[in-house]
C-alpha cells in the first residue's frame, strides 16, 4: 500500500523525509517482527517503550517510523501525538475498515463478558447468522477457533482479525471490551453496532488507580456505540446511562425502571429459568448455565438482540440451547461429590460463585481459590474474607503469581480473615491443593477451583508451566476411582 494512502488516516504533527509513493509492506508495532519495507509504529507498553527499539527496526529494515518523538534528520519518521491511536487508525487502514462490513457487538464490565459474548453468538447464530468471538477465552473466525492472547487484542491484531471475519463472510462480531483496550486505544475508531455494561466491580487498580478512573474507562466505550445495553441494578449502572451518547436498553432483576426485567426466577443446580418482560411481551427463557449471575449474563445477551431489533421472542428462543463456557461455573466431575471449575478472581464474582453453589449445594462447599501476582493487591484481603464467610472450608493457595512470591500473596489473602474465628488451609502448590479438597469432599458436597477458569498453564517467576485446573481435576478423580 502506497505510503500516501495510509498517512491519510492520521494526522501527524511532523514528517521527516517522507516518500509518498513508497510501497509499504506491512505495519508493525513490535521490532522482532519487522520485515523490510515494513511501517514501525513505536508505542508505549506497560513494561517497556518502543522508542527505545527504533534502531532495531531500522536495521530489520523498516522503511518508515511512526512515533511520538522527532528523530535524527536521516531518519524518515512521522511525528504523531499518540501513537497508540495512530497504530489504531492506520490498521484500519492498511485492512480497509473492516469493522464497517461488519456489525460489531462489544461487551465491557469487570464480571460476565466471556459468557454474555458466548449468549450473543448463541442467539444470532440461531438466526441463521455467522459470527466471530474475541475474547479471554478463545477467538473464533469463520468456525475455527484460535487460542486467544489477551481479552481484547492491540489494534492491528484487532483490525486483522476484523478483516479475516469479513472476509469468512461473518456477519456480526461479539467481543470482550476490556478497560486497559479503552485505555490504551486498542478499539478506537470502531463503531459499535451494540455496547454492553454488565457491572463494576474492584479489579485492575494496579492499572486504573482508583474505581472512578476504572468506570470512566468502561464509559468510553458507550460513546462509539450506536446503541447500549446496561444493567440497571449496578451502582454504575446509571453512569453509564449518563455517559451514552446513543439510545440505551436498560435491564435488571431489582430494577422495575428498565427496558428488560427478569421475574419469576427459578434456579437450580443445573441452570436459570424465568419470564423475560420488555413493555408489552412477555417471554419465558431457559438456560443451562446456574447462578442468578447467569439471570444477569442472558438479560445483557437478550437487551442487545433488543438493540439490534430482533423480536424478544427470536431472543428467548435462541437461548434455550447456549451451552455454558469452558471455565464459567463448568462442572467438572460428578460423582459423590460435584467439581466446578470458575475464572472468579474479583472479590464480587468470587462472592456470587460461592453464593450459587451454596444454593444447590446439599452438603459442604469447599473453595479452592488463590489471588493472582502482579495485579491489584487491594482485593486480595477482600477475597480471603469472602472465601471464609462462604465457604464451609477455604483452601487458599497459589493462582498464577507472575513474578511475585507466592507466599507474600497468601499472606495478603490471610491479611483479610480473622484468624480467630476461621481457619483456612493453606496450601501453596495448586496441585496439592485441588486434591486436597478432592479427598476432604464427600457426598453431597461441591468443590469450587477458582480463579484460572480456562486457563491452560500457571504463570510462576514470570515462566509459564502447563496447568489447567480441569485437567488436574479430572486426572486425579481417575486416581481416586482405581482406588
Amino acid at each position: 500500500m502506497k505510503l500516501e494512502l495510509l498517512l491519510k488516516e492520521i494526522h501527524p504533527i511532523a514528517c521527516n523525509k517522507v516518500n509518498p509513493v513508497a510501497e509499504i509492506t506491512g505495519i508493525c508495532y513490535d521490532s522482532r517482527t519487522v520485515v523490510p519495507g515494513a511501517m514501525f509504529v513505536a508505542i508505549r507498553g506497560f513494561h517497556t517503550d518502543g522508542h527505545k527499539y527504533i534502531d532495531q527496526a531500522l536495521e530489520a529494515g523498516a522503511a518508515i517510523v511512526v512515533c511520538e518523538q522527532k528523530l535524527a534528520p536521516d531518519i524518515p519518521h512521522v511525528v504523531v501525538g499518540n501513537s497508540r491511536q495512530a497504530l489504531a487508525a492506520l490498521s484500519a487502514g492498511w485492512f480497509e475498515h473492516p469493522a464497517r462490513r461488519l456489525k460489531v457487538l462489544g461487551v465491557t464490565g469487570t464480571n460476565g463478558k466471556t459468557t454474555t459474548t458466548y449468549l450473543m453468538k448463541a442467539i444470532l447464530e440461531s438466526k441463521g447468522y455467522r459470527v466471530g468471538l474475541i475474547g479471554t477465552n478463545e477467538v473464533i473466525v469463520g468456525g475455527e477457533a484460535r487460542e486467544a492472547s489477551r481479552t481484547t487484542p492491540e489494534s492491528y491484531d484487532l483490525q486483522h482479525m476484523l478483516f479475516e471475519m469479513a472476509e469468512a463472510h461473518c456477519t456480526h462480531v461479539v467481543m470482550e471490551v476490556s478497560s486497559h483496550a479503552l485505555c490504551l486505544d486498542r478499539v478506537a475508531g470502531i463503531r459499535f453496532a451494540v455496547g454492553a455494561f454488565t457491572n463494576l466491580t474492584q479489579d485492575h487498580l494496579d492499572f486504573h488507580k482508583t474505581m472512578e478512573a476504572y468506570r470512566d474507562a468502561k464509559a468510553v466505550l458507550f460513546k462509539n456505540c450506536d446503541r447500549a445495553v446496561i444493567n440497571l441494578d449496578d451502582p454504575a449502572g446509571a453512569f453509564m446511562v449518563e455517559a451514552a451518547a446513543c439510545p440505551v436498553v436498560t435491564y435488571g432483576i431489582d430494577n422495575a425502571n428498565g427496558t428488560l426485567t427478569a421475574k419469576n426466577i427459578r434456579m437450580s443446580a443445573t441452570g436459570v429459568a424465568y419470564e423475560a418482560l420488555i413493555s408489552g411481551d412477555i417471554q419465558r427463557v431457559s438456560l443451562g448455565i446456574p447462578g442468578r449471575f447467569s439471570v444477569y449474563n442472558s438479560l445483557a445477551a437478550i437487551g442487545a438482540m433488543l438493540a439490534l431489533e430482533m423480536p424478544l421472542s427470536d431472543a428467548a428462543s435462541g437461548l434455550v440451547k447456549a451451552q455454558g463456557v469452558r471455565g464459567r461455573a463448568e462442572v467438572v466431575y460428578a460423582g459423590d461429590f460435584s467439581v466446578l471449575v470458575d475464572y472468579a478472581h474479583t472479590p464480587d464474582g468470587m462472592e456470587n460463585i460461592l453464593k450459587t453453589a451454596r444454593g444447590f449445594t446439599e452438603g459442604r462447599v469447599v473453595a479452592v481459590f488463590g489471588c493472582g501476582g502482579d495485579r491489584d493487591k487491594g482485593k486480595r484481603p477482600k477475597m480471603g474474607a469472602i472465601g471464609v464467610s462462604l465457604a464451609d472450608v477455604a483452601v487458599i493457595t497459589s493462582d498464577n503469581p507472575r513474578t511475585e512470591e507466592p507466599a507474600a500473596i497468601l499472606q495478603d489473602i490471610l491479611a483479610g480473615i480473622d484468624l480467630a474465628a476461621h481457619q483456612p488451609v493453606v496450601i501453596e502448590d495448586r496441585r496439592e491443593a485441588i486434591r486436597y479438597a478432592m479427598n476432604l469432599a464427600q457426598k453431597g458436597d461441591t468443590v469450587l477451583i477458582l480463579g484460572k477458569g480456562h486457563e491452560t498453564y500457571q504463570e510462576i517467576c514470570g515462566v509459564k508451566h502447563p496447568f489447567d485446573d480441569r485437567e488436574e481435576v479430572r486426572a486425579y478423580a481417575k486416581e481416586l476411582a482405581a482406588r
